[in-house]
């Protein structure tokens, strides 16, 4: 069973959505063929006060979107080069947002996908910028709205759910990473990944 996530599933609490994210699919359609891939790893941000999101300096024309409704790509680069996809939750007008730091290629070990239109060589995505390079997501992906809207034209980019469900034992929480300058959030256990997981970016 393949379920493309509706805007209501990232209405919730942003931790929750962060959790709930691993086990479902990132779907990348490019031409006529598909990139897939498991989401391993993720890290969240929780609103103005958070000292390590971009939304803690305000509403600007770069975070406006964090600020808008929920199911919508941010994207943005670091260090001049590398982007990294994150996916705004909550309610409108409350800036916040799950990054999506490593995901797990679907074709390698059991998860080969045998179907014609679905890409079966897909590079390292163990990080959020390598996970991008790998999908091709870049600022043109900035404020696409990954929910599928029969309204709407199909989007180039979508989280499934497959039906896969991770238990609660098997999810690992620790501290965010590069966010060091963050004060009292730096520590906070916002990073979420599946135990023993090789495609995880830093356990």
């Amino acid at each position: 069973m393949q379920k493309i996530l509706k805007q209501n599933f990232y209405k919730h609490d942003t931790l929750t959505v962060a959790k709930d994210l691993l086990g479902k699919f990132v779907v990348r359609k490019i031409g006529g063929k598909k990139m897939v891939g498991k989401i391993v790893e993720v890290e969240a941000y929780c609103g103005p006060r958070d000292l390590a999101s971009h939304a803690s300096r305000g509403k600007t024309e770069r975070t406006k979107i964090m600020f808008g409704h929920p199911g919508f790509a941010y994207v943005y680069m670091i260090y001049g080069m590398y982007y990294c996809f994150n996916i705004v939750t909550e309610s409108h007008g409350y800036p916040a947002a799950v990054l999506i730091r490593a995901v797990e290629s679907v074709n390698d070990r059991n998860h080969r996908e045998n179907r014609r239109n679905v890409i079966n060589h897909i590079p390292a995505t163990n990080g959020p910028g390598k996970f991008c390079k790998a999908f091709r997501i870049d600022k043109k992906m900035n404020g696409v709205d990954i929910c599928r809207n029969r309204a709407r034209p199909v989007p180039p980019l979508w989280i499934e759910d497959r039906g896969m469900k991770i238990k609660k034992a098997d999810i690992v929480a620790a501290k965010r990473i590069g966010v060091e300058y963050a004060k009292e959030y730096k520590d906070k256990l916002w990073r979420f990944y599946i135990k023993r997981n090789e495609w995880v970016s830093k356990k």
